[in-house]
């Protein structure tokens, strides 16, 4: 196992996540140090790193992954080049956090977690809203059967095209052969993420998808039903065509239910014929700050990180369940 206290963290990739909810959390948190920051781009490194606060950056990954002042990278990547660095930074003996979705599929994720368990290294998967307060404090009411046994899970999650759709921009979230399906693999992997954390791991899936809009390749239309390992049935409904938006997870159980938001602001409820009790969606500056202090606490021994390369790959095998028939 990786023995130190000071982790020196080098991040492969300067994106809108990366500028906004991740990298300040790793400058905020007692023992990491934020000390370099990967772009193909060489400017865009050096002006990430500048504004920062960052004293080194890089415009290849390689020698970002072999700089010897640093023992921990955070991959913030888009999917399809996330197996490639992964297994780099095991093979350099390094502690890892990559970004959502794992990879692009699951026999990808199944080699990245066997090269840094061989190695007796943390995989850290950035589903951060495993560790917010209020997905946590539902999660408690689960364990404590506050609704009963429960007894399904559906998510419903639409939008309308963007405006960067629209006009047929690149974006990687667009393109079948980085993403099969798009957006769903982006965004819906948060909230199925989410669904084997609060209820366990998913025993069999299945799903249709479609491209109803026609621009990009990608899927832009999935539905899937799901069973649990518990005998908890659950369902998905992701569409990113439609005309409005709507962000609903319902959790019904033996006495009561569960209704919140996977990404909007709008409360956490839990209903029964007893009570009723609102849980403000609770997040903290930057975003991925609970999470990153979950990792530097599991690092030092103290507690067990709830998003860890099982749970990732496990995502990913039930995302390409429900993608296996599509074509």
């Amino acid at each position: 196992m990786h023995k130190t206290t000071h982790y020196r963290w080098g991040i492969i990739g300067c994106g809108d996540v990366c500028e906004v909810k991740s990298a300040p959390a790793y400058q905020q948190v007692e023992g990491f140090e934020l000390l370099a920051v990967m772009s193909r781009s060489l400017a865009k490194a050096q002006d990430f790193a500048k504004r920062h606060g960052v004293p080194k950056a890089y415009d290849n990954a390689q020698a970002l992954i072999n700089d010897p002042d640093i023992n921990a990278v955070y991959i913030a990547t888009p999917p399809d080049s996330h197996h490639q660095y992964a297994l780099q930074v095991a093979q350099a003996g390094k502690v890892c956090c990559v970004e959502k979705p794992m990879a692009l599929d699951f026999q990808q994720c199944v080699e990245m977690q066997q090269a840094f368990e061989q190695q007796g290294l943390p995989l850290f998967v950035a589903y951060y809203r495993r560790s917010l307060p209020t997905f946590r404090q539902i999660k408690q009411w689960l364990v404590d059967q506050e609704i009963g046994q429960v007894r399904h899970i559906d998510w419903q999650y639409i939008r309308p095209p963007s405006d960067i759709d629209v006009a047929k921009t690149a974006n990687w979230r667009t393109q079948k052969e980085v993403a099969k399906a798009g957006y769903f693999e982006d965004i819906a992997s948060h909230g199925i993420d989410l669904m084997t954390f609060l209820l366990g791991k998913v025993k069999q899936a299945q799903g249709v998808a479609s491209n109803q809009q026609g621009l990009y390749s990608a899927y832009d239309a999935v539905a899937a039903s799901l069973l649990f390992e518990n005998g908890v049935t659950g369902t998905g409904h992701w569409n990113f065509a439609a005309s409005s938006h709507v962000d609903k997870m319902l959790i019904i159980g033996q006495h009561g239910q569960i209704s919140f938001s996977v990404f909007d602001e709008t409360p956490a409820e839990l209903t029964t014929a007893e009570k009723c009790i609102t849980q403000a969606m609770l997040k903290p500056t930057p975003i991925q700050g609970d999470f990153v202090h979950a990792m530097a606490d599991h690092l030092a021994g103290k507690a067990e990180h709830p998003s860890m390369a099982q749970s990732g790959a496990h995502t990913n095998w039930v995302m390409n369940e429900i993608l296996s028939q599509a074509v």
